[in-house]
């Protein structure tokens, strides 16, 4: 079980399991990528809808904590006008585990959120997953599923470069997966 018991742009304390408590992102995110503290200043966003339309070059590093297993994602993300309004998130590309390369893709559908500038995001099925407000250049949203618990960080470092680390906890999982977004077009 992971439990966060602090966070802020600086400092991260997570318990764990089995009891440990850790703390910094050094090793929240660590061999994911730069510390969140490495990325300068968040960038605003005054509408992520607008912001985020286009074509993305992604790559995900995933690490499981508890095996020491990691695994990378690489490929594309286009963000596509629905025709109800929001956008249509098509992930595709190739995922490797363990050293088996398969292609990967997802779906999500970003609809307006809630406040100006702000999104509604939701799995293709139109199940809820997580809210998203990056006017201040950063967002940290939850996602309960089952017994376990997903906590998204979202950052935004300028017009074309942004990065979710999603933090993943439960009775079968403690994963890290972050992800790196460039702009395209």
């Amino acid at each position: 079980m992971i439990r966060v018991i602090h966070c802020s742009k600086y400092q991260t304390s997570v318990s764990t399991s089995n009891g440990k408590i850790e703390t910094g992102h050094e090793r929240v995110n660590g061999a994911y990528g730069r510390r969140v503290e490495d990325m300068d200043e968040w960038w605003p966003v005054p509408d992520v809808l607008a912001h985020l339309a286009g074509r993305w070059r992604v790559e995900r590093g995933v690490r499981d904590l508890a095996s020491g297993d990691e695994g990378r994602f690489e490929g594309t993300t286009v963000f596509s006008p629905l025709p109800e309004g929001g956008l249509l998130h098509q992930e595709s590309g190739t995922f490797t585990w363990r050293g088996v390369a398969r292609p990967a893709e997802r779906t999500l559908r970003f609809l307006p959120g809630s406040s100006p500038g702000t999104a509604d995001v939701r799995f293709a099925d139109g199940g809820p997953f997580h809210d998203l407000d990056l006017t201040t250049g950063h967002h940290v949203a939850d996602h309960p599923c089952a017994a376990d618990l997903y906590r998204g960080e979202f950052t935004v470092r300028d017009a074309d470069h942004w990065r979710t680390v999603w933090r993943v906890g439960g009775p079968a999982k403690d994963l890290v997966l972050t992800t790196d977004y460039v702009r395209e077009d």
